[in-house]
Order: C-alpha cells, then sequence, then structure tokens
C-alpha cells in the first residue's frame, strides 16, 4: 500500500497507472492546453474516469533544455488546480517538483506524494519529507532539465543509473525519510540518449533488486520516436502502450502515461494473460 498523506493507492497485483496532467505552457507533450484551471480540472475528472489510479500535477516543464521557472511562478500554475481538485479526488495526487517550498506548500493543501526528478539532491526536500511522512518518487537525472542532454556518456549505463539510485536511497533513510515512503525511477529521457533509454526499459526489472516499488514514463518520450524512424510526439501513441506494457512485465509498480483509458486497458489484457498462465487447480477426488 502506497500511503499518501490525504489518499491511498494499493501497489502489487500489476501496475498502476498514474496520469500526467500538465499544468505548463511548454510541456513538450502537450504545452499550454490546461494552462486555465478549468480546462486542467476537466483533463483531470477525464483521466481519473479512464481509470486512473493516480495523477501527476506538473507546473515547472522537464522537458530537455527547458529554463527553470521561479517557486513562485510555479505555485501560481499549480495552486488554483491543486486546492480545487484535492475537494473532488479519490486517487492520489502527485506534485511534479524539485522545490522543497514548493512541495511543502502543495503536501499541505491536498498532494499526497511528491515526485522528485531532482532525485533527492536537496536538503530541503529530504527534512520536508522526513518530518511529513509523505512518499516521493526518487528519480535519477543528471545535471537539470537544461543541460542534462550535455552529459549523456556512461561508461556502464545501468550500473550507474542503479549506483546514484541507490546513493539517493541511502542518503535519504540516513536523513530520516523512511523506507516505506520511497520509490525509484530510472528517468528515461533524462541525461539519456534514446537507446539509452531503450536500455534501461529493457533491464526495467534490475531496479527492483534495490527493494523499494519501480516507477517509470516512456508516455510520448524521444525514445519512442527515435525507436519508430523519427515519428513526431503526435504518432507515438501506440509504442507508449507498448512502452507501459513492457515497463509492467518487466515489474515497474506505477507507470506515468498521458493516454490513461488505452493503458488501463493493455495492462487488463496483461493481466488476464498473467492469470491464464497460472495452472489450474484440480478439483479434489
Amino acid at each position: 500500500m502506497l500511503k499518501g498523506l490525504h489518499r491511498s493507492v494499493r501497489l502489487g497485483g500489476g501496475s498502476r497507472v498514474m496520469g500526467v496532467l500538465n499544468l505548463t505552457p511548454d510541456s513538450f507533450s502537450d504545452g499550454g492546453k490546461f494552462l486555465e484551471p478549468d480546462d486542467a480540472l476537466a483533463q483531470a475528472r477525464r483521466l481519473i474516469a479512464e481509470g486512473a489510479h493516480l495523477l501527476d500535477l506538473g507546473a515547472e516543464s522537464t522537458r530537455p533544455g527547458a529554463p527553470p521557472v521561479s517557486a513562485r511562478a510555479e505555485l501560481a500554475r499549480l495552486a488554483p488546480v491543486l486546492s480545487r481538485l484535492h475537494t473532488l479526488s479519490k486517487v492520489p495526487l502527485s506534485v511534479d517538483t524539485r522545490k522543497p517550498e514548493v512541495a511543502r506548500w502543495a503536501l499541505a493543501n491536498g498532494a499526497d506524494l511528491v515526485n522528485d526528478v531532482g532525485g533527492l539532491r536537496t536538503h530541503g526536500m529530504r527534512s520536508l519529507l522526513a518530518r511529513t511522512g509523505a512518499p516521493v518518487i526518487a528519480m535519477h537525472m543528471r545535471g537539470v532539465p537544461a543541460t542534462m542532454q550535455k552529459d549523456t556518456e556512461y561508461s556502464d549505463l545501468r550500473a550507474e543509473v542503479y549506483g546514484s539510485l541507490a546513493d539517493a536511497v541511502g542518503t535519504a533513510l540516513r536523513s530520516g525519510v523512511a523506507a516505506e515512503q520511497l520509490l525509484i525511477d530510472p528517468g528515461l529521457g533524462f541525461g539519456k540518449r534514446p537507446e539509452q533509454s531503450l536500455e534501461l526499459l529493457a533491464h526495467l526489472g534490475e531496479f527492483r533488486s534495490l527493494g523499494l516499488p519501480v516507477v517509470v514514463g516512456a508516455s510520448r518520450k524521444s525514445m519512442l520516436g527515435f525507436a519508430l524512424g523519427g515519428a513526431p510526439v503526435t504518432e507515438r501513441a501506440e509504442a507508449g502502450l507498448a512502452a507501459a506494457v513492457i515497463a509492467a512485465r518487466e515489474g515497474a509498480s506505477i507507470v506515468r502515461v498521458h493516454e490513461v483509458g488505452p493503458t488501463v486497458r493493455a495492462l487488463s489484457l496483461l493481466a488476464a494473460v498473467e492469470r491464464a498462465r497460472r495452472p489450474r487447480s484440480r478439483a479434489a477426488g
């Protein structure tokens, strides 16, 4: 069970689907579509109706090359949506932020967990999480979004990403964050070339040996366009579904996606196939 500050979701027995709600003007996938609070709330309702188990609200773009925004600007986008969504959502709400001050406000005003693409590097974020007990997704990223694609050379990709996440987890534990609060994300597309992200997806199961739930987000990313021979964002939906199924087969606890309804249905088929694999018990006698 992932126990958020206000709402919880059961993990295990198949991947849970985290719907993406971007509140930014410059997201690579849908920037500007949900800037108005009413539009964002309508999209949140759609994602929940389609079967999202969690929602992830992001008010700062983390696309490659994205410039940073101030905490004030981030909160100005986030606050009108989160404060209203908190009263109507039955599913846990995650805030996608690297800033402790944004996370602090969000957790006090309806967020259940933090999705920290900065990987718990800051003492302020670790201290906040230790104090509140909120769950957190620690993601691997080199540098910051504005510069991360300038540093994509690895001697041993999987070993280095694994080691970095292990170090982040160890630092968090020493800072007072409890193990049951922690989830990890290898950060597909964050300081990785497309072929490197595909390698991480193919070997996602290795990260489960850290003993923590694994979160993965491949939806609409450049790795999918690369695999499809240069397909634009608008033509990556089917590949995103395939990536979610691959991640689920590799043991991901949560898949972070834009196409919630199709992903829920694809994972339902996977679950049915997995059940069909199990030997049937013979009737007594």
